[in-house]
C-alpha cells in the first residue's frame, strides 16, 4: 500500500536512467512504461506489466485488495478450489497461460500431467487441468483425490512445487505456508522476504524442462533470477465441486 508523490516518481525515473514516452500528470511528467496516472494527479508504479490501482492516497494491487468508498480492504479469501493463470500484459507469450502441474513442479504453460489407477476407473477425475485448494494457516494443496493429498510448497530456492502422492517429503529448507488466494484476485506469496512471483524462460543453465519455470523471488535469489520476468498469478474458481485429478505426477 505504498504511497507515491509526483516528485518521487520523477526522481525514481531519472535515477533508473531510462525514460520512455513522457506524459503529464498534474504538474509532473512521468514515464508511461513505469507509471500510471490516476485522476490526473496521482502516480502509481507499473509492476508485473500492470499499473497499480489507486485508492485514497495509496497504490494497491488488484490481485490482493479492493477499494470501496475510498476504503482499501483485502479481497475475500478463496474458499473453494481454483486454477491459476499468468498475468503480465507485457509478456504476451505467457499472459493468460495456465499454471500446470508436471514433474512435481508448477510450470507456466504446457500440459498438466496426472495419474489415476485402473481400480478407480470409471470414476477417475478429468486430470487435464491443474487445480489448487487453499488450506488453513497459509498452506495450500493440490485439488486431488489421492489419500493424504499433495501439499504445495516452495523448494529451498523458492521454486513452486508439490509433494509426491503418498508422501509428505519436502527437501530440508522448504516452505509450506505463507500462501494466500483471493476471490477475484491472485495467489500471493506472503512469506516475509518475498518479492512476488517471476517467470523464468527455459535455458541450459536453469531448471530442466521445456516450459517457463515459476519461482518466488526474494532477497537471496533475486540476483540468480535476474533473467526472469515479474508476473502475477490470477485466481479463477475451478468449475466443479469434485477433485480435478486423482494425483498429479
Amino acid at each position: 500500500m505504498t504511497r507515491f508523490t509526483l516528485a518521487m516518481a520523477v526522481l525514481i525515473g531519472l535515477g533508473r536512467g531510462v525514460l520512455g514516452a513522457l506524459e503529464q500528470c498534474g504538474q509532473a511528467q512521468y514515464d508511461t512504461a513505469n507509471y500510471v496516472c490516476w485522476e490526473n494527479q496521482f502516480l502509481c508504479p507499473v509492476t508485473a506489466g500492470e499499473g497499480l490501482s489507486y485508492c485514497n492516497g495509496a497504490c494497491y494491487s488488484k490481485f490482493m485488495y479492493t477499494c470501496n468508498n475510498n476504503i482499501l480492504t483485502l479481497l475475500p479469501s478463496a474458499e473453494s478450489a481454483f486454477t491459476l493463470t499468468v498475468s503480465n500484459p507485457a509478456l504476451p507469450q505467457l499472459h493468460d497461460k495456465p499454471v500446470t502441474a508436471q514433474g512435481l513442479r508448477l510450470w507456466l504453460g504446457g500440459e498438466t500431467k496426472s495419474y489415476c489407477p485402473s481400480v478407480v476407473d470409471p470414476n477417475c477425475p478429468p486430470g487435464n487441468v491443474t487445480s489448487i485448494v487453499a488450506g488453513g494457516y497459509g498452506g495450500a494443496g493440490m485439488n486431488t483425490m489421492v489419500p493424504g493429498g499433495q501439499q504445495v510448497y516452495l523448494t529451498p530456492d523458492w521454486n513452486l512445487g508439490y509433494t509426491q502422492a503418498h508422501s509428505a517429503y519436502m527437501p530440508s529448507g522448504s516452505t509450506s505456508t505463507g500462501f494466500a488466494a483471493y476471490q477475484g484476485g491472485g495467489f500471493i506469496n506472503l512469506n516475509g522476504n518475498g518479492w512476488g512471483w517471476v517467470a523464468c524462460p527455459p535455458r541450459a543453465s536453469g531448471p530442466a524442462g521445456p516450459e517457463w519455470t515459476l519461482f518466488g523471488r526474494n532477497s537471496t535469489n533475486a540476483e540468480s533470477l535476474n533473467y526472469c520476468t515479474p508476473i502475477n498469478l490470477k485466481v479463477t474458481p475451478y468449475p466443479s465441486q469434485w477433485a480435478a485429478a486423482w494425483q498429479y505426477t
